[in-house]
């Protein structure tokens, strides 16, 4: 658990449009294999909060490009790492498109494992990052796209790549935790003075009945590099109608809730994700 908690000081309304429409014609179609995309509306929410236009944001897991094409139509300059080849070649698509669509930003990626940045990305972009925004992966099947065909239920789009490349996804408990103390230790260099790190995440299930606060374990890490903690938002991963819920699960999200509550733990959809907000 997190040595002092913050309070919740905003509500982020990030889906009032449901992810498919956030990203329909925005990205390449093929961004869906990706397993645990980030909202493009809570990107842009973030970008546009702690950032002017001109300014330098780095995602040391970029996964398919969300945080790199969010800052080039907000007219922000963008570099990003992720450690698999496959979904850099994504990102560089979606980059691409995002440049064809007028977007006035610029953007990078590069291949490689973020716990070694400092000798993947350029020298001039150290002390020059305004914000450092990025998620860490949740685990291998936490995400995902379910088909209903003939042969019954299918899941795709739910996994992370090789154990072999070292993706923190598979990594362990202990050893995501510390790959992302090293990653926002290599990211503080980066920062300009008074730079800012958005952390995005969930608490997460390793088994049916351990509850993990993931949000207080990263809060702990990131205070442990010498970022300052200003702010702790909630980011809907639902809409708000009328003052109501609605939520956006998908039917992978449904059938989890479903089936784990039907073992007798009182599980809920996920209608948030915590923001954490630090300062160097």
């Amino acid at each position: 658990m997190a040595e002092k908690s913050l309070p919740v000081t905003s509500v982020w309304l990030t889906c009032q449009q449901p992810a498919r429409d956030q990203r329909r014609g925005r990205y390449v179609p093929e961004t869906s294999a990706h397993p645990g995309k980030m909202l493009p509306n809570l990107a842009a929410h973030a970008i546009s909060s702690f950032t002017a236009p001109g300014d330098l944001v780095f995602d040391p897991m970029a996964g398919s490009g969300t945080t790199l094409v969010e800052a080039m139509h907000l007219g922000r300059n963008a570099l990003g790492i992720d450690i698999e080849p496959r979904f850099t070649a994504l990102a560089e698509k979606n980059i691409t498109l995002a440049s064809a669509q007028g977007a006035t930003g610029t953007a990078k990626v590069i291949t490689g494992d973020a716990t070694r940045l400092l000798d993947l990305v350029p020298a001039s972009a150290v002390g020059q990052v305004a914000l450092v925004l990025t998620s860490p992966p949740y685990g291998r099947g936490t995400h995902g796209l379910v088909r209903v065909n003939s042969s019954g239920v299918r899941k795709r789009g739910h996994l992370y790549g090789d154990r072999e490349r070292g993706n923190l996804a598979y990594a362990g408990w202990f050893r995501l935790l510390d790959g992302f103390a090293t990653i926002l230790a290599a990211s503080y260099e980066l920062l300009c003075p008074g730079g800012i790190v958005v952390i995005t995440c969930r608490p997460v299930r390793r088994r049916r009945d351990d509850l993990i606060d993931l949000p207080g374990e990263l809060l702990n890490v990131a205070r442990s590099t010498g970022l300052v903690p200003v702010q702790r938002c909630a980011a809907m991963l639902a809409a708000v109608r009328d003052g109501q819920i609605v939520h956006r699960a998908s039917m992978f999200g449904l059938m989890a809730v479903r089936r784990t509550r039907a073992e007798g733990v009182p599980v809920h959809l996920i209608a948030h994700e915590d923001v954490l907000v630090l300062r160097r």
